[in-house]
């Protein structure tokens, strides 16, 4: 069976062949400083969480085992991920900075109309969201954790993560609301 380009690459990471680093970052860069600008806002922080993430690539690469097509990306997600949260609990506070008076009270029967909207005012939206809702709900929706795990991760109750979601979700529904009114508004 013939091996996969990331299969390649891999095997010439764990030789510690430079170009094979300098092809990892060029392939993967743009996409991991996506997801950890889900987590993080200020662009220098993104940056100091990338660079400390392919530090930690280069120095537990022995610990990867190719596991499949996509292996190696998950692999080097996963780190990302694991660095940005380990950088807001060290810079943040995970506790809900946002005045519970102006959330609105949300239904689940209210799940906001998500195709009218850009997958990028999406993106602004979320990271808009108070730094423990956010992180929430990005471990929640976009890597799949339970609430039990998201606990355990971030060291907070498991009903806090839940409440947390909740809150996260009803100001989305708030934000998706507004813009759509904003946008009918502009074209009357």
């Amino acid at each position: 069976m013939e091996e996969t380009k990331e299969q390649i690459l891999a095997k010439r990471l764990l030789a510690k062949e430079e170009a094979a680093w300098k092809e990892l970052f060029g392939a993967y860069s743009g996409n991991l400083s996506y997801v950890c600008s889900r987590y993080i806002i200020e662009k220098d922080d993104v940056h100091d969480v990338l660079q400390n993430s392919f530090i930690k690539m280069f120095r537990s690469i022995d610990s990867f085992q190719y596991r499949g097509n996509g292996s190696l990306k998950a692999w080097v997600t996963r780190i990302v991920i694991n660095e940005s949260l380990r950088h807001l609990k060290q810079n943040l506070s995970l506790k809900t900075d946002t005045d519970l008076d102006t959330i609105p009270d949300f239904s689940n029967d209210d799940e906001p109309d998500l195709e009218s909207i850009s997958k990028e005012n999406l993106m602004e939206m979320i990271r808009s969201l108070p730094d423990g809702y956010r992180t929430v709900f990005n471990l929640y929706v976009f890597e799949e954790k339970s609430h039990k795990e998201i606990a355990a991760i971030l060291g907070i109750a498991e009903n806090s993560s839940a409440s947390q979601f909740h809150r996260a979700k009803a100001i989305l529904v708030q934000k998706v609301n507004e813009h759509k009114m904003i946008k009918k508004a502009h074209y009357e």
